[in-house]
């Protein structure tokens, strides 16, 4: 049923409805009256006023003015009343925010929204309510601070923002996240491919993965590494964090929040630290590596001067001794410049770059044919020296003589029984342009199969030869690889083997 205001001529009816109504209402209703003398009436005072600003109703009868003036915040009476003046000269609504001081409830706000009506004796008229607003001030200020608070940790904070609505699949970058990519922009809504089509190629795997994890509940929130391509072409490495935030019923992601930071100052500096960590582990290397080229180089020569000298005691009638002294000599003349090498090693070893020479390979060969002479006086060794006189490789002394003289000495020591051994030197280019050095021999041969692997290990032996120790291959390929070159070999038992290195060198 309508119940129609108008259309009832029953007053008391009226009157319970009006009761009903204003009972219901939690704010002052009010009508007052500013006539041409500027005179103030209330002739309707809705009786919240005692609760609401603690005015009793019978009150505003008696100079309602001062009354209200009175309980007005002081910094906001004159915009009060300038409003009120405004309103009733335009004859407009009179809606207005202000603060007031009650006795009892101290600072409060209140909302006035009232309609003006103008009469034909000049009188104008406001209908309206007041209301308490105290509570949602409280809530706006509070909302307010936050969200400055949040602008200013955006602005100040390292750390760019975004927010993915996967129903409409928009997504909110901060201007910081845009500032990353070295892009000036304000706040945007974007597509998600924007984020995805400049990560690096090699970290798109992972960063599919990581998150997808995450939207299948395996993880509880999502965490990548990646690079992405900033507005200027080079890359920054990123730490991108996100959660889903709302699932529908099923667990799909509905909506995820992140932050991208930009780490490419903590990259560098960690790279920075690998590389070092690298130089100290190769300088280790290189001083092991010294130990066992003084090991290895010294011995073999040591070795050499005592067979000599055991061949001049064994020969009675000395008549050989002539040609002994002058093969002592040779052997003692190597041993020097070996000593020397070696030394300049030890001048280097507090450097980070390796003293690297141009050196005559084939010098270094013949050299290696002089000092092996001795080696093993049992077997008959042919040496091939195919390399041309003028060729030059740059590479360190001592590392050469290491080098060219274990592959000699291994080729001799692991020669096949049934044949003397045959070792062949020989020089190419490589089809990228880079030199090569090739040593063949025709002796045992290594089953690759089965030892490939670990062929250049420490301490690693694949024969059963009283001597074997294992380290030879280990310091030759770390020679090698310190002068930033490479090694590979070919082998088959019963045939022999075939070493090549490559050199860093064009």
């Amino acid at each position: 049923m309508v119940f129609d205001l108008y259309g009832n001529e029953d007053c008391l009816e009226v009157n319970n409805f009006y009761k009903k109504l204003f009972a219901e209402m939690p704010d002052l209703l009010f009508q007052f009256v500013i006539d041409c003398d500027n005179n103030y009436t209330f002739p309707l005072v809705g009786k919240s006023a005692d609760e609401i600003f603690e005015l009793a109703a019978d009150m505003f009868s008696n100079n309602p003015k001062l009354i209200i003036y009175d309980r007005i915040f002081p910094q906001d009476r004159d915009f009060f009343f300038q409003s009120l003046v405004k309103a009733r000269k335009e004859v407009k609504p009179w809606d207005i925010e202000f603060r007031a001081v009650l006795p009892k409830k101290g600072l409060r706000w209140f909302k006035i929204s009232s309609k003006t009506e103008l009469a034909h004796d000049g009188c104008v008229s406001f209908y309206g309510h007041v209301s308490d607003i105290t509570e949602l001030k409280e809530k706006e200020e509070k909302l307010r601070i936050s969200e400055e608070r949040f602008q200013f940790a955006l602005e100040a904070g390292t750390a760019g923002i975004w927010d993915w609505d996967m129903v409409t699949n928009t997504v909110f970058y901060s201007s910081l996240s845009l500032k990353i990519l070295e892009l000036e922009s304000a706040d945007i809504f974007d597509d998600p491919e924007r984020w995805d089509k400049i990560v690096h190629p090699d970290d798109l795997p992972k960063y599919y993965s990581d998150i997808q994890e995450h939207f299948d509940n395996k993880i509880p929130y999502y965490e990548n590494y990646h690079r992405v391509m900033t507005s200027s072409g080079n890359y920054k490495w990123i730490l991108d964090r996100g959660k889903v935030i709302k699932r529908d019923e099923n667990g799909k992601p509905l909506r995820v929040i992140g932050t991208h930071t930009d780490i490419s100052l903590q990259k560098e500096k960690e790279l920075e630290l690998l590389k070092t960590m690298k130089l100290y582990s190769d300088q280790n290397s290189r001083l092991v590596n010294f130990s066992h080229i003084v090991s290895h180089n010294l011995n073999t020569q040591a070795g050499n001067i005592k067979s000599i000298l055991d061949f001049i005691d064994a020969d009675v009638d000395k008549q050989t001794v002539s040609e002994m002294l002058e093969h002592l000599r040779t052997v003692s003349n190597d041993l020097n410049d070996t000593i020397a090498n070696l030394t300049q090693i030890v001048k280097t070893q507090s450097n980070i770059n390796i003293a690297v020479t141009p050196l005559k390979l084939s010098d270094y060969i013949d050299k290696t044919i002089s000092t092996i002479k001795g080696f093993d006086k049992q077997k008959n060794v042919t040496i091939i020296n195919n390399v041309p006189k003028y060729l030059t490789v740059n590479f360190n002394p001592a590392y050469m003589e290491s080098v060219l003289l274990n592959f000699a000495t291994n080729a001799i020591k692991y020669a096949h029984p049934d044949r003397d051994p045959v070792i062949v030197f020989d020089f190419a280019i490589e089809p990228e342009g880079y030199k090569s050095l090739k040593i063949t021999d025709n002796g045992l041969g290594i089953d690759l199969s089965v030892y490939g692997e670990l062929l250049f290990g420490m301490y690693k032996t694949f024969h059963k030869h009283q001597e074997a120790r294992g380290i030879g291959l280990y310091i030759t390929r770390n020679q090698i690889e310190a002068m930033k070159g490479s090694i590979s070999v070919e082998s088959e038992v019963g045939v022999g083997t075939s070493f090549k290195i490559v050199f860093n060198d064009l």
